[in-house]
């Protein structure tokens, strides 16, 4: 089917051209124009081809009784009178060609010597000039050079309802009602596959072979014959359909980005001029509009974490360099002090005040330590801290919900919005998202690496498998 609809579209741009291209075929493929020419309601030109008829006629009359006999004057006389015929009423007009006439004219006058094409055919078509160039060169001129172009003119005719005749649908409707037959086809085993498809969702399914059947527009028929050939692997359009798609999305995603950067940026600007920020900073648990998941504070949980992980992972790692700045701070008070001044020439004392800045430091930055395990794993400390947490937060909160602080917070905040929506937006649109797309393709190209599962998640997956 593919083959099929590949040589229909042949068929199909073969007629589009064949009107435009009817020189080349007449003058290479004469026989193509004997068959074709009736399709597209193509007849040679009366006057065209009187005036061909006629110059036949004079070729015969020469052979039979000479140039000097008066048959041959005769035929001579009615040519010149077909030659100013020919020019006055200009037959090439009726279908666009009137430049074929031009180049006509133009060989005859280049041909003759003369600026009137008139007296040109005149001059031409005269027993005294054909008998002084002789007959034999100047008809071979005339049927190398005039005939060729006389006989690309035609006639074409019109049909009842005004329009050019066109008979191409008599070829082209076989292939038609074969696509047809076949779209019906398809959409029948659609529909069967999907039980919930309508017929106009089945055949929809397979909407570019829609295409094949319009006796109009014939050239969209190259989008199914393209796809159909893609799909039978007889042409490979992976590169067209990657570059058509990132054309598409680099078309709209700056539009895109810009749309949702914009909308965010004026929800929260809205939110702030409804007086929300006032019900944040007063952690109003009711607010309608927030919607909570997993009745968890998150930024609480958040916070709890941050501090296990620097009391149990980070600061013991760093107790040295703690350890080595206090040593240098004291060491650095100790020099400082005047009675270490007056005692530093005392043999050993340099010795001793090294090992007590060391013992100090290292006691200090141990006790430390051990202060901040002991609040953090002390039920009373933790309940402390939290109760300083959340004073100090409801202070700040009650202490920013005052008018003028508040008022100034909106102003400030809504006009910061502004800036980046004029700023950062424009510098979204402005991104070469060729670039974007280049990169997600090379994320895409590498490869994955599969996630290590502990025992807790493989087990979590086969319940959710089960």
């Amino acid at each position: 089917m593919a083959i099929l609809a590949s040589v229909n579209l042949g068929l199909v741009l073969f007629d589009l051209s064949y009107v435009p291209w009817r020189d080349f075929y007449i003058r290479n493929l004469p026989q193509m124009t004997r068959i074709y020419d009736p399709i597209k309601g193509i007849e040679a030109h009366r006057e065209t081809e009187n005036y061909l008829a006629t110059v036949d006629a004079l070729t015969e009359q020469v052979s039979q009784t000479g140039l000097r006999s008066p048959q041959v004057a005769t035929e001579l006389e009615a040519l010149r009178n077909l030659s100013g015929e020919m020019i006055d009423s200009n037959p090439f007009a009726a279908v666009d060609k009137s430049g074929t006439l031009e180049k006509i004219k133009n060989r005859m006058r280049d041909r003759i010597g003369v600026k009137s094409s008139k007296q040109a055919f005149s001059t031409f078509w005269s027993q005294a000039y054909l008998s002084k160039r002789g007959w034999n060169q100047e008809i071979n001129f005339f049927n190398q050079t005039i005939r060729p172009l006389i006989i690309t003119n035609y006639y074409r005719s019109i049909g009842e309802n005004g329009e050019l005749i066109d008979k191409f649908w008599r070829i082209d409707l076989p292939f038609v009602i074969l696509f047809a037959v076949e779209l019906l086809a398809r959409s029948f085993y659609i529909k069967r596959q999907h039980p919930g498809f309508s017929w106009s969702n089945a055949i929809l399914w397979r909407w570019y072979d829609l295409f094949l059947l319009l006796p109009f527009w014939r050239t969209l028929r190259v989008i199914p014959v393209l796809i159909r050939l893609d799909h039978a692997r007889l042409l490979n359009l992976h590169p067209l359909r990657q570059q058509i798609h990132q054309g598409i999305v680099a078309n709209f995603a700056e539009e895109i980005t810009e749309i949702v950067v914009v909308r965010v940026i004026n929800q929260v600007q809205g939110s702030i001029q409804r007086g929300e920020l006032k019900h944040w900073l007063s952690q109003n648990e009711n607010l309608r509009s927030y919607i909570d998941i997993n009745n968890i504070n998150e930024v609480e949980a958040i916070g709890s974490i941050l501090v296990k992980t620097i009391v149990y992972q980070v600061l013991p790692k760093i107790q040295p360099e703690i350890a080595a700045i206090l040593r240098h701070n004291i060491e650095s008070a100790i020099t400082q002090a005047p009675m270490y001044r007056n005692l530093h020439s005392l043999p050993g004392l340099e010795v001793m005040q090294t090992q007590l800045s060391d013992q100090l430091a290292t006691q200090i930055t141990a006790n430390l330590y051990g202060a901040i395990v002991s609040a953090t794993e002390d039920p009373v400390g933790a309940k402390l801290s939290s109760q300083l947490l959340q004073r100090f937060s409801e202070a700040l909160g009650t202490e920013m919900q005052k008018k003028h602080v508040l008022s100034e917070i909106q102003n400030l905040l809504i006009d910061f919005l502004e800036e980046v929506k004029l700023n950062y937006v424009q510098r979204l649109s402005q991104e070469d998202l060729w670039k974007v797309l280049e990169q997600t393709k090379q994320l895409r190209r590498q490869p994955s690496v599969p996630p290590v599962q502990d025992k807790n998640s493989t087990a979590l997956v086969r319940r959710e498998g089960t």
